[in-house]
């Protein structure tokens, strides 16, 4: 058999969405980000405002997303074609993200320490400096947003729902910046808020609450991305799917043929793969079980094994 004969039988294992705009995008996001990461920690240290702090190192949280993405991109750009992972690279922004999250852990603590420092030992705060430059951070979680949006929303507009009730989306790596941005303009308003309250009305006391409102924030934002990650890189079937109900439904529709055995797990963010074992009395070709599955836009990868069974031994 020739080799060239072969490849209408094989099919790509690259399930991590990549886009050229997106990954440039995200990168002038990323140095934007960093820059102001920058200047609001040495801003927040130097002028003693442990909001303007707590927005900086939540602003970090945010680097480290961008960081993720970015490698994302390139490696599974990289290693499209690599044999070596296979299925794919989908679990290398996961991997990182993970990562990223017990880290953050660790930030959300240091950031609640210094607070409840600060809340009962305050330090005299240069509150117009320390506005003027929550301000400027605040403009560029805004310009982030908006050098995102318009790719997020093109990407977007026309997802298909094929896991009923949950939409799919083509780049939730970009979605995942995108939202970072936007929950670390929110903090930005936190700090600026205690500013201004501390310069108008002398509540030393918000800045510090803020700080350690901003921890919370990160602590949750790691929580939800350890939680989120974890069910990949354990190949657990998330709560949000009923692709194992609507695997059995559509294979055992035929009253001869039951699946004996199943396993699904995520190869990538919203992307499946499936090993399904059945036996049926009249069994059919892998190929035309495979079809009954054709409307699961996420299941990406389906491996059919077919047995067939005495017509004495009963399939109930």
């Amino acid at each position: 058999m020739h080799t060239h004969n072969l490849s209408r039988w094989k099919h790509s294992h690259d399930f991590c969405p990549t886009s050229s705009t997106a990954e440039r995008n995200t990168r002038r996001v990323l140095l934007l980000t960093a820059a102001m990461m920058v200047v609001e920690i040495i801003g927040g240290l130097k002028l003693h405002s442990m909001a303007l702090l707590a927005d900086g190192w939540h602003m970090a949280t945010h680097v480290g997303a961008f960081l993720i993405t970015a490698a994302a991109y390139a490696l599974a750009r990289r290693h499209a074609k690599n044999d070596a992972y296979s299925f794919g690279t989908g679990k290398i922004a996961v991997l990182g993200a993970f990562t990223s999250a017990i880290v953050l852990g660790g930030i959300a603590l240091f950031m609640a320490g210094e607070s409840v420092v600060r809340l009962f030992n305050p330090l005299p705060i240069h509150f117009n400096d320390a506005i003027l430059v929550a301000c400027v951070g605040l403009a560029v979680n805004v310009a982030s947003a908006l050098m995102l949006k318009d790719h997020h929303d093109h990407g977007h507009g026309h997802d298909h729902d094929h896991s009923h009730g949950q939409s799919h989306k083509h780049d939730l790596n970009l979605k995942a910046a995108y939202i970072h941005v936007i929950a670390d303009a929110v903090t930005s308003v936190l700090a600026i808020v205690a500013l201004i309250g501390g310069k108008l009305f002398g509540w030393v006391w918000l800045d510090p609450v803020m700080g350690l409102v901003g921890s919370v924030v990160i602590t949750q934002w790691a929580y939800t991305l350890v939680r989120d990650t974890n069910v990949i890189l354990l190949d657990k079937q998330p709560d949000h799917t009923d692709l194992d109900v609507e695997i059995r439904k559509a294979i055992e529709t035929d009253p001869d043929t039951v699946i004996t055995d199943l396993h699904i797990w995520q190869v990538g963010v919203n992307k499946f793969a499936a090993i399904i074992s059945l036996v049926a009395h009249d069994p059919k070709s892998p190929a035309a079980y495979k079809k009954l599955l054709a409307e699961h836009e996420e299941l990406v990868h389906a491996t059919v094994e077919v047995h067939a069974c005495d017509l004495e031994e009963s399939l109930a």
